[in-house]
């Protein structure tokens, strides 16, 4: 029989109406125990898109970059580190054009140099010419990402210093010189943390390379210090909590299905973890997981033509993806319940080059021209819900959201379509999360609706609606 109709934020055509209809699902016996996001965790989800800049000694070198060399060969001269026209005003806004709603930077990455006025690290800003030793890249970026509505994150390569010589978070050598040495590394790793948390504001997220390593092993212990000098930001990632997890592949996409669930607090890989494909569960988490560690798929802009570059390079301006590769990544990464990470890099001049910063203009256009009006759209709670027209409806995708604040809850669903008085099942799936892009052929019917055939307790729509793209079904 009809359920009460609670919907949230109704909006549709004139011509439409919208039912639910289908008694409730029961709370399942471990629904009480269904893992919940926090707020960071939301906020990370409902960003859905955001870049992180790499920049360090070698974009200025002339030469192709090569990170095997790069994380044991020491950089000859860092003084070389001279951006004539540098400006994150425009970085961020080229990345505010593609939708992004937070952007990283590289504060330091393989060469261990900083790109900030360290008191801790001598190696930085300070040992330049560049601004009379004065400059602060960190501080200007983090100001420009304020000043244009983006949130601030932070990276700290700590996993690699060919500066120092750390291989893989370890000093090289064994007995009394080289354990001093490591421990110093330890305390000099979080005392960095310590600087990049207290100087800059509120951050979105603290994200260290490789992960932070095992506190309890080679590893500084530097998520207390996050905790405490940053509690509503992201922490990614050691061997003890991960806020969110790598999707597996430096693709820009993940599996399907793709829960935010997963069996582990961490996402960094234990030996005692009894996983025999630990890069598969990354891809798709685990919708019985006890711990709530959503998925990132990150790419590089530059990562066209066989190559893969997160710096820049010279005579590298044709491997800028063409937009319908991000706009497949878009459907496969976000439309998947994952958030997607565009890698952008300044040059030497310190300006994001007009190539990419056109395809990140023309790939935001196409996300909003593509999703952003949807044909109709309704919200509510229940197992079925169905939006009908006066006259024939065509469309060819349906994108559907879950609240996410309570939980996970649809394990399968279908879209359907109403053609000559029968119901047609056009798509189905199973995860949802956030968001689930579904497109299907084109397709005229008089009604469509979406059926949750299993649910870990009532499904709670935040979102269904539909779509005319003109995209074939992948």
């Amino acid at each position: 029989m009809p359920l009460t109709l609670r919907t949230r934020a109704l909006r549709f055509l004139p011509l439409f109406f919208v039912t639910l209809l289908g008694a409730a699902a029961p709370l399942s016996a471990a629904a009480e125990e269904r893992p919940l996001p926090t707020a960071a965790q939301i906020g990370w989800q409902e960003a859905e898109l955001g870049v992180i800049f790499h920049y360090d000694l070698h974009v200025f070198d002339g030469k192709a970059y090569g990170q095997g060399a790069n994380r044991i060969e020491p950089f000859p001269d860092h003084t070389v580190f001279a951006p004539s026209k540098l400006d994150t005003d425009q970085w961020v806004l080229a990345a505010k054009a593609a939708g992004a709603r937070f952007a990283i930077l590289t504060a330091a990455h393989e060469t261990g140099f900083g790109l900030w006025q360290s008191d801790v690290n001598p190696y930085c800003l300070k040992a330049v010419p560049w601004r009379d030793g004065k400059g602060d890249i960190v501080r200007d970026f983090v100001d420009s990402c304020r000043r244009h509505g983006l949130l601030p994150g932070i990276y700290l390569g700590i996993r690699w210093n060919a500066f120092l010589g750390i291989h893989d978070f370890r000093v090289d050598g064994d007995g009394p010189f080289a354990r001093n040495r490591q421990q110093w590394y330890r305390r000099y790793c979080e005392a960095m943390v310590r600087e990049l948390c207290t100087r800059y504001g509120d951050l979105f997220m603290i994200w260290f390379d490789g992960g932070a390593s095992d506190p309890k092993g080679p590893g500084p212990d530097v998520e207390p210090i996050v905790a405490r000098y940053q509690p509503g930001c992201l922490f990614y990632h050691n061997a003890e909590r991960a806020d969110l997890r790598w999707g597996g592949s430096e693709s820009g996409t993940v599996g399907y299905p793709c829960w935010s669930s997963f069996p582990f607090p961490y996402s960094q890989k234990k030996v005692d973890d009894r996983v025999t494909d630990h890069n598969r569960l990354l891809a798709h988490g685990d919708p019985d997981g006890r711990y709530w560690v959503p998925a990132m798929a990150d790419t590089p802009l530059r990562g066209a033509n066989g190559r893969h570059e997160w710096f820049w390079e010279p005579g590298d301006e044709n491997a800028v993806y063409p937009l319908a590769d991000l706009m497949r990544m878009y459907r496969r990464s976000v439309g998947r319940n994952a958030t997607l990470v565009l890698g952008l890099t300044p040059d030497p001049d310190g300006l994001i080059p007009e190539g990419d910063a056109a395809r990140l203009r023309e790939f935001g256009e196409a996300v909003r021209s593509t999703y952003g009006t949807p044909l109709a759209e309704t919200s509510g709670e229940g197992n079925a819900l169905t939006l009908a027209a006066e006259a024939p409806l065509t469309a060819d995708c349906a994108v559907i959201r879950e609240d996410i604040a309570r939980g996970e809850r649809i394990r399968a669903y279908r879209i359907e379509a109403l053609r000559g008085g029968a119901w047609q099942t056009v798509a189905q799936g199973s995860s949802v999360g956030n968001r689930c892009i579904r497109h299907f052929p084109e397709t005229v019917a008089d009604a469509f609706r979406l059926t949750v055939d299993a649910a870990d307790g009532t499904p709670l729509i935040r979102t269904f609606s539909l779509h005319r793209t003109g995209i074939v079904a992948d």
